[in-house]
């Protein structure tokens, strides 16, 4: 029972330093708090939760803050995020329903989330390693070169050049494009470049070999791209207006490392509590410039058969649900509102993976 409690004094102490930011007292918690016993208690057990390294008193006569392993432990409690109500939900659907393109989508997804959260929101866009081929065509640019505009299953488009020693006929050129998008379409990039390769290698298509066999590289080069996304941001100078500058530089320096960012933000979107969000606090992130910082990251562009993790089993919805294609995430200082960033991150995600799979089915 002790113990029991301890935990739910615990969680007070999170949830009143996260909305006041100011060192929280037992006198404050009890009032604040329906804890059924005495502020005496309750300093017990926030000296006994001291002891155990949840909490740290900053200074002598000041009341007490939570530590890393506070957080974790407030976080995990969370795994089952409340979603956010039904108004929520619909004022995000209204704000990204006008989106023109996945862009579009993106960049208002980056600015909406920063909106609820007063963080910094980042929004990638799908990698081209985890994407399928919708449909490619090839232009002539120049006496020896290609272009070959590639459009994926998410909407993404992609320019590459192709040399060529000798440019084909016309025509030539149309067939082994009709091929190749009769052959490889809904095929991953990878697999698209073996195809075109058969393709080249067939009878009938001598006079584009050459032409295919560039085709092929390109494709394989955009698959083997982990790096390929476009990241979307918003929110840094609301973060910077709400916050000491000096405890926020090394959180800027951070986001210049956008190849960081991403792998970090990326790994954390694969490996989800529950709910289907990752959360890093502090030192977790191996990342020194994210110190005193906490990520919050959910995939999104599962298929849209995937379940919804706001509704009916959570465990069993993160289970069903296939890789993500891309992450949407969140950025802030470690006292940031862990409820509310999980909920808003997840939803956006949600209706990202929507938008996504639309789009699919579209063609």
């Amino acid at each position: 029972m002790t113990q029991s409690r301890r935990m739910l004094v615990l969680r007070a102490v999170v949830e009143d330093y996260i909305r006041s930011q100011e060192p929280v007292g037992s006198t404050s918690l009890t009032k604040e708090h329906n804890l059924g016993v005495s502020s005496a208690t309750v300093r017990n057990d926030m000296a006994a939760l001291e002891d155990e390294g949840y909490l740290i008193q900053p200074h002598t006569s000041a009341g007490r803050v939570p530590t890393e392993k506070g957080y974790r432990y407030f976080v995990d409690r969370l795994a089952t995020v409340v979603p956010l109500s039904e108004a929520q939900r619909r004022g995000i659907n209204s704000f990204l329903a006008g989106s023109v393109s996945l862009q579009d989508a993106l960049q208002r997804s980056a600015r909406l989330l920063s909106e609820i959260t007063g963080q910094v929101a980042v929004v990638a866009s799908p990698s081209l390693a985890k994407a399928t081929l919708r449909h490619v065509e090839m232009v002539p640019v120049a006496m020896g070169t290609l272009l070959a505009v590639v459009i994926t299953d998410t909407g993404r488009v992609a320019q590459h050049g192709l040399a060529v020693s000798s440019m084909p006929a016309a025509d030539s050129i149309a067939r082994l494009s009709g091929a190749v998008n009769e052959q490889c379409a809904g095929l991953s990039l990878s697999k698209s470049a073996e195809t075109v390769r058969a393709i080249g290698a067939s009878a009938g298509y001598e006079d584009v070999r050459g032409v295919a066999e560039s085709l092929a590289d390109a494709f394989a080069s955009m698959a083997l791209d982990e790096r390929a996304n476009e990241l979307y941001m918003s929110g840094a100078s609301r973060l910077a207006h709400s916050h000491s500058l000096a405890d926020l530089a090394p959180l800027f320096d951070a986001l210049e490392e956008q190849v960081v960012l991403m792998k970090l933000m990326s790994n954390l979107s694969e490996e989800t509590n529950a709910a289907g969000v990752g959360v890093s606090i502090g030192s977790e992130s191996h990342t020194p410039e994210l110190l005193h910082a906490s990520v919050v990251s959910s995939g999104y562009g599962r298929t849209a058969s995937d379940p919804d993790p706001g509704e009916g089993n959570p465990a069993q919805s993160a289970r069903d649900a296939g890789e993500p294609i891309a992450f949407v995430g969140s950025i802030g200082p470690t006292h940031m509102d862990y409820a509310t960033t999980m909920a808003a991150v997840k939803a956006v995600a949600r209706y990202l993976t929507a938008f996504v799979s639309e789009r699919r089915t579209q063609d």
